[in-house]
């Protein structure tokens, strides 16, 4: 930015500052697509300015008033030239980022443009196997872990540290702080991630002292968040939209099925075999992929009879054993990083449902669904627990915090608690 050390872009005409905002984007490489989008977003909220007669300057209350008048409800229906309106929120807050701080940090960052120094490229590779062979990280969690230290590394680069034996107790603060834009939750798993990084350089010799006291232990209260589930009715009105004419309908109404009656984790879902249908005992036995704990759960009539309806009638001809398919060819298993979450949103928009209150959505909140429902019910906390394949009940209990009408009857009458004379 062409700026004095003295003037912040918050001072600048809205205009100028948008225009600045755009050249920042541009320079960090989003795409022509993701340009425009910010682009209409911004000429819009200086539209809005000269309209309402504002300064004709950037403020938190200007924001605030555009997007209360323009950001796009859930479940609304917009025209095609209104499509902008879908990205007022991040268009705001990228440009409310840039008026206080003078740039804009990718929400997501290219890996294609991250850059391993050479030497650091060897260690990474022997962390990677170390972690494969001796730590037997999932694949999934070991595809995250080396994509957070390849980010790490290439920060070290930004900074000039292209050996790891030069790092230095600086180099880790401020990578810490560099993240300051992430969630507790994700920057804590991040900082545990470059500990243990830290720990195996220490232990082959390539740092010379122990530098993992550096790093901060970011806490994240282990329930802190209630857990998002869906209103029995409003549940029933998720499965009666489900067309189950059509091979996605038959397939994604076995898929809700088993998070909501049998509260399957979605990814246990995606991997599903045939092998795991145990039709002469009627049950399903699998090895749970968060856990490698294995798992048997009831084949109930209910969902024998949506598992029978696809595998007859939509599932495809094919050789694959995972129960679902996607019904484009070649016909493949659902990729490890697919979260189904279209399977949900799917028929959620199709039977028009919209939420009281801001919450999750996808198939794991039906598995909340589950255990709050089992929760009313009176059942007992460790059965809850071994239906939905938890090593201990701590994690369990957790959902009581959803269940409000529990929790009320929990509460104390003021009338029965005795009072000092």
């Amino acid at each position: 930015m062409d700026l004095s050390k003295n003037q912040s872009a918050i001072t600048l005409p809205l205009d100028r500052l948008v225009a600045l905002a755009l050249s920042e984007l541009e320079k960090v490489r989003y795409s022509r697509r993701s340009l425009r989008r910010y682009r209409k977003v911004w000429q819009q909220l200086v539209a809005f300015s000269h309209e309402i007669k504002l300064e004709d300057m950037y403020s938190e209350d200007l924001a605030t008033r555009f997007s209360n008048a323009y950001q796009s409800r859930e479940g609304e229906c917009l025209k095609p030239s209104d499509g902008w309106r879908r990205h007022v929120v991040f268009s705001l807050k990228a440009l409310g980022d840039f008026a206080r701080d003078g740039c804009i940090e990718r929400p997501r960052i290219n890996m294609r443009q991250t850059q391993i120094p050479a030497l650091m490229q060897k260690p990474l590779q022997e962390y990677e196997q170390y972690c494969r062979d001796r730590l037997h990280l999932r694949p999934s969690t070991l595809r995250e872990r080396m994509r957070e230290l390849a980010i790490f590394a290439d920060f070290l680069r930004l900074r000039g540290t292209t050996i790891l034996n030069q790092l230095q107790p600086a180099d880790l603060s401020e990578f810490v702080i560099s993240q300051h834009r992430l969630t507790a939750r994700t920057v804590s798993r991040i900082v545990s991630d470059v500990r243990s990084f830290l720990q195996f350089l220490l232990l082959r010799g390539i740092l010379q002292r122990d530098l993992r006291y550096v790093l901060p232990t970011i806490r994240v209260p282990r329930d802190a968040t209630i857990p998002s589930v869906w209103d029995p009715e409003i549940l029933v009105q998720l499965l009666n939209a489900v067309d189950r004419s059509s091979p996605i309908g038959k397939r994604d109404y076995a898929m809700l099925l088993l998070a909501c009656r049998l509260g399957l984790r979605g990814e246990d879902i995606r991997a599903l075999r045939l092998d795991d249908l145990k039709w002469e005992t009627a049950t399903i036995e699998i090895t749970q992929l968060k856990t490698l704990a294995p798992l048997c759960l009831p084949l109930t009539e209910e969902v024998g009879e949506a598992l029978i309806d696809y595998l007859k009638s939509g599932r495809p001809q094919s050789d694959q054993r995972e129960v679902f398919l996607t019904l484009k060819p070649p016909f493949l298993p659902f990729s490890e990083t697919s979260g189904l979450y279209r399977t949900v949103t799917r028929w959620k928009e199709l039977a028009g449902i919209h939420f009281r209150s801001k919450q999750h959505h996808g198939l794991h909140s039906l598995r909340h669904t589950l255990a709050t429902t089992l929760l009313r019910e009176q059942t007992p906390i460790h059965v809850i627990s071994e239906i939905l394949g938890h090593a201990t009940t701590a994690s369990t209990l957790i959902y009581a915090k959803a269940d409000v009408e529990t929790l009320r009857t929990a509460a104390l009458d003021p009338e029965e608690v005795p009072h000092v004379e």
